[in-house]
């Protein structure tokens, strides 16, 4: 065995091991690598549907992937910006800025105050260097380089053998990269002031039904951690119409062309009632609340009744749209109908149209030309009486039946009415499709100082333009007598490589001579 013993290093204390630990994640590179995995976090939210931004779309997609839906929900993926592992991504990342901030505005700071670097022994090494004669002294060849460099930070140095000029100038660009760096902290500040004190809430409104901003009557609702339910911007409206056009020929046929909601609104309640209109982009703010167009539908008025003759359900259902054409999903629930529950599923057709024989209907354009409806029945346990809560676009058919077809029981029971028709139900009820309303789905939302992120974008467009602009360059000048006369070497760096160098050096050299010109001139 050799005489050389290999020694094991020594584990890291605690403290050393937290030092390693911080310079680590305060790293420019776990800075990048984190916003990177923060880009990455946030895409499930851009192809995912997001509770808080369209919770009608959560639903419909629990209807289209029963299976893979329970899953993601899970994940958090319908809930993805406040999720504890986004938000410690989010929070990783802006402890990583800041540790990387810090320092570099301690070493900035410094080399504001710190002299220009000391002018090289050999300047023809250097990538622009040029070299003249001239019968000025020293002192009036750096006189006239100080006045062409300007605001450049100069140092001179003066020698048995002549003068030397440091000069250093582009500092800006550094700020402007400290700048950048420092507004993306602030957008993520403003960003999570807002997620912590904002919220933002949805609802549905029938036309000729209204809304008061109280939590309980929110279909959907989200808030901050900090979010007090007392701020909530009083206010009571009342949708009275909604304008829904669509573009009937082209190529963009079908597409949404104008929304817009008509009402009445008043803000307090000492407030008169005051009209409104709200369009898509176009919201209704005051007090620092803003009141949303995100959405429209269709809401049929069903009216059901017993076989007593007794009205058990008589109101608009709203039908989720689930495509292009508004083909629209809906339920309606009757807990008491003597004594039976009933349940109700179906479609809405705003444009109804049978492709052919033996084919379901489909709905062809978005406006109701043509409005059907269909739905199927199931009796049983509605499960209203657990205490669970439950959506009113679904229905949970685990504990009902559905009605087979008394003339042909291989078929399940099918309701299929225009407006005005009326269908009997096996029980001896009645279903009837009394008239068709529009539904606008309004969200609710504050988002306190936003102000902050958009003076944070600001910023960073003011920082990335001077990284970009200011052009950081070092310039020394060495002027020593030779005889009679005065030997001037003039060399120039960049501390970001750019090809421009030789023909700057070439224009300063061109402005010292014509200094030194004007001063032999002024003197004759």
């Amino acid at each position: 065995m050799s005489s050389t013993q290999l020694k094991q290093a020594n584990a890291l204390s605690p403290r050393e091991f937290a030092r390693w630990m911080w310079r680590q994640l305060t790293s420019m590179r776990t800075a990048l690598l984190l916003l990177l995995l923060l880009a990455v976090a946030a895409v499930p939210g851009s192809f995912i549907p997001q509770r808080s931004v369209d919770f009608r779309a959560v639903d419909a997609y629990f209807v289209n992937n029963p299976k893979l839906a329970p899953i993601l929900d899970k994940l958090g993926m319908f809930n993805v910006f406040s999720t504890p592992w986004f938000s410690a991504i989010y929070i990783l990342l802006m402890v990583s800025l800041v540790g990387c901030i810090l320092p570099r505005i301690s070493v900035y700071a410094k080399a504001l105050r710190a002299r220009p670097p000391k002018v090289p022994k050999n300047l023809s090494r250097l990538p622009a260097f040029v070299e003249f004669e001239t019968e000025a002294s020293p002192t009036q060849v750096v006189e006239a380089a100080r006045t062409v460099l300007g605001r450049a930070r100069i140092d001179v140095v003066t020698a048995d053998d002549g003068v030397e000029l440091s000069s250093e100038k582009g500092y800006l660009r550094e700020a402007g990269n400290l700048l950048f760096h420092v507004s993306i902290v602030v957008v993520l500040i403003g960003v999570a002031i807002g997620s912590l004190w904002g919220y933002r809430g949805a609802v549905i409104v029938t036309e000729g039904d209204g809304f008061s901003n109280a939590l309980s009557n929110f279909d959907e609702f989200g808030s901050g951690a900090l979010f007090d339910p007392e701020s909530l911007v009083g206010f009571t409206m009342k949708l009275d119409s909604l304008d829904a056009q669509f573009h009937v020929t082209g190529p963009q046929r079908g597409s949404p062309k104008h929304f817009r909601a008509n009402g009445t609104i008043k803000t307090s309640q000492d407030a008169d009632f005051e009209d409104f209109a709200i369009e898509v982009n176009k919201p209704l703010e005051f007090d620092g609340a803003g009141i949303f167009l995100v959405g429209q539908g269709y809401a049929p008025v069903i009216r059901v009744t017993d076989p007593n003759g007794d009205v058990v359900f008589d109101a608009a259902v709203p039908f989720l749209p689930m495509d292009s054409s508004y083909t629209s999903t809906g339920v309606v629930k009757v807990p008491d109908a003597a004594g039976e529950q009933m349940g109700f599923q179906g479609f809405f057709l705003p444009s109804s149209y049978i492709p052919g024989p033996d084919k379901p209907s489909v709905s062809i354009f978005p406006a109701p030309l043509n409005p059907r409806i269909g739905m199927n029945l199931w009796v049983g346990d509605l499960g209203l009486d657990n205490g669970q809560a439950q959506s009113v676009f679904t229905l949970n058919t685990s504990n009902l039946t559905q009605v087979k077809d008394a003339n042909d029981p291989e078929k399940n029971f099918r309701i299929d009415l225009g407006v005005g028709e009326k269908a009997e139900l096996p029980n001896g009820g009645t279903f009837e499709f009394v008239e068709l309303r529009k539904f606008g789905r309004f969200q609710i939302a504050d988002t306190p100082m936003m102000w902050v992120p958009l003076l944070g974008v600001c910023l960073a467009v003011v920082g990335l333009m001077g990284s970009l602009i200011v052009r950081p360059r070092r310039t020394w000048v060495r002027a020593r007598r030779v005889g009679s006369r005065t030997v001037v070497e003039i060399a120039a760096l960049d501390r970001v490589p750019r090809d421009d160098l030789p023909a700057d050096l070439g224009d300063f050299l061109e402005q010292v001579q014509g200094e030194l010109e004007s001063e032999q001139v002024g003197k004759a």
